[in-house]
């Protein structure tokens, strides 16, 4: 019970105060982890070989060094505190809530559709810019409407179900490690000349920790918008029939879902550094992309966190009478 209570409290944590922007941040010192250790295991004139193995490295350090750090200071607030205190369960919902993220993907997608709503196309452009990688200057208003919803329905993912899932799994320890891992991948896993060969690990690894936590996501996405009284029967058509086209093997099962249920087509032609790269598209354009849209994201997004946290409620209950 202690463990849901954990996760609640984290949830509602990041709901009120949100994401602090501070450089002792855990997210932020282990990216400086990633960072320091990259200096010393990506040297360009490795071959391919090489750099594939020292990415390897690079993974086992990382993991190794943020789950002894971790460890450390759960022991050492046991110790202090007590195993069962209140205050160590305090200390977990805490860092437990800088893992997720649901406050600050609100927080960009809704100042971006406010600009838009204000035809402020500058700022919005500005912002999008933000929370994707690709070019933003020439954007339109479905083009930052579609950037904005892709990014929010992919990250409900990786963001905050994959964080919870590990928790309940592992404690503490296994949320940060799998921020660990998706921190990685977002700093190495690009397919690049840099880093094609010395984040592949990383990129791969991420892959696998969220094949599970996607699906999971597709299936409560497909229940909020039942519950919201969004198209339902399309978000699961769509999730069936689109999915696996999306270039991650699990980001599409977000991605179509959210596509289906709010009648909208995600994908498309995007412009990266200059150069057009098309992604496939999901779900159909039953309707115009428009700031509404953003909305909705954000809504089924929080509908999804709370239906995990209270099906884990409903599995411990049963499970607790089964045994």
């Amino acid at each position: 019970m202690n463990t849901l209570l954990i996760a609640w409290s984290a949830f509602f944590i990041d709901s009120i105060f949100g994401d602090p922007r501070s450089k002792f941040h855990p997210v932020v010192l282990i990216g400086s982890l990633i960072s320091f250790l990259e200096k010393f295991l990506l040297k360009h004139n490795h071959c391919a070989k090489k750099q594939f193995y020292n990415g390897i490295v690079m993974v086992v350090c990382s993991l190794g060094i943020v789950y002894m750090v971790s460890d450390l200071l759960l022991t050492a607030a046991g110790f202090l505190f007590g195993p069962y205190s209140l205050v160590l369960m305090g200390i977990n919902a805490l860092l437990l809530s800088f893992t997720i993220s649901p406050r600050s993907l609100a927080e960009a997608g809704l100042e971006i559709r406010n600009y838009l709503l204000a035809e402020d196309l500058k700022n919005a452009r500005f912002k999008v810019g933000w929370i994707v990688g690709r070019d933003t200057q020439n954007l339109n208003v479905p083009d930052i409407t579609r950037a904005t919803v892709e990014t929010v329905a992919e990250n409900i993912v990786d963001g905050i179900i994959s964080p919870f899932f590990y928790f309940l799994l592992g404690g503490l320890p296994f949320a940060i490690l799998y921020r660990t891992v998706n921190t990685m991948d977002s700093m190495l896993g690009y397919k690049n000349e840099k880093y094609l060969h010395f984040g592949c690990a990383a990129a791969r690894l991420d892959d696998v920790l969220n094949f599970i936590p996607a699906r999971i996501t597709a299936i409560l996405l497909i229940i909020v918008a039942y519950i919201l009284q969004m198209n339902w029967k399309n978000a699961f058509q769509m999730m069936r029939r689109d999915a696996k086209k999306h270039p991650s093997p699990n980001g599409g099962y977000s991605e179509a879902t959210v596509a289906g249920a709010l009648n909208i087509r995600l994908g498309g032609l995007n412009y990266y550094f200059g150069s057009a790269s098309f992604r496939a598209y999901m779900g159909n354009k039953q309707e115009e992309l428009q700031p509404k849209h953003i909305t909705k994201t954000i809504q089924m997004m929080y509908g999804v966190s709370i239906l995990f946290l209270l099906l884990a409620f409903v599995v411990w209950m049963i499970g607790g009478q089964i045994l």
